[in-house]
């Protein structure tokens, strides 16, 4: 470095440049998209579901983040599309038997394809397997008239023979970001043809029109028959014993009650003598 021409300094020496940004594992994130639940970051157990955007969850997860949204920090960005359990499925999964947690960290390496799953049933498949399979289940002709309804061609499902859309039923899991900003383009797309829900709010009824309402009859009790006949019995004598009592009467106590007649005026000798007399 002392100009002896040992060594020449060249602009890797003398100027430093930025360190590269650290690169994500892309092992690490595909094994937590497979075998993590994307809102509870938990390991994934049965029973699991999807939405519609292919994210797996655990279905206690979602009903915990369901009945409390704030269970979950981040719950509405993961899963704020989720309304109720209706926009969900069980999938129908079936194990690897060939599977080992400890040979390998990617879930994808012994299936270089896509997995899907169909929405009417909850059958998982991988994309080309459903390909492969899913025209061997021809419809119908009962089945190609409501297909032709629909304006779509219906299939079966190759495991339980369930109806479904290739266009709409088949949703891919754990999308790439351009696949699943297509899904949710097309999931809000049909969010926005659903009819809205009608209120089931009471309607605030104000005191005028409270007042106006015609008021609601009360139930009239029952009675027995044997006690009405005895009460109209005791009723019955009563009014032939006050009947003889007032026969009985003389003609000036008579004449102090009201029997429809105007009233005579009173003078200094009967005034306050009603209630003396009767």
């Amino acid at each position: 470095m002392g100009n002896d021409g040992g060594s020449i300094p060249d602009r890797r020496d003398l100027v430093r440049t930025k360190a590269k940004a650290e690169q994500a594992d892309r092992a690490n994130q595909t094994r937590a998209r497979w075998f993590f639940c994307a809102l509870s970051k938990r390991p994934l157990q049965e029973p699991i579901v999807s939405c519609a955007l292919g994210k797996l969850y655990n279905k206690d997860s979602i009903l915990e983040y369901l009945i409390d949204k704030s269970a979950y920090g981040d719950g509405h960005e993961i899963c704020g599309h989720i309304r109720s359990l209706k926009d969900v499925k069980t999938l129908k999964l079936t194990p690897n038997p060939s599977f080992s947690p400890s040979a390998t960290t990617d879930p994808t390496s012994h299936a270089p394809f896509p997995f899907v799953y169909i929405s009417t049933c909850g059958c998982v498949f991988s994309q080309a397997g459903l390909k492969t399979v899913a025209n061997a289940s021809s419809p119908t002709a009962e089945e190609k008239t409501d297909s032709s309804k629909e304006g779509s061609e219906l299939e079966l499902c190759p495991q339980c023979a369930t109806k479904f859309s290739r266009m709409s039923n088949v949703l891919m899991l754990n999308p790439s970001p351009e696949e699943e900003e297509r899904m949710r383009e097309k999931m809000e797309l049909q969010q926005s043809k659903e009819p809205a829900k009608k209120s089931k709010k009471r309607k605030h009824v104000s005191p005028a029109d409270d007042s106006e309402a015609p008021a609601k009859k009360k139930p009239v009790p029952s009675t027995n028959p044997s006690i009405a006949a005895a009460s109209r019995a005791v009723v019955s004598s009563l009014a032939m014993e006050e009947a003889k009592r007032k026969a009985n009467m003389s003609e000036a106590v008579k004449s102090l009650y009201v029997d429809g007649k105007p009233a005579r005026e009173e003078t200094f000798m009967t005034r306050g003598t009603f209630t003396r007399y009767a």
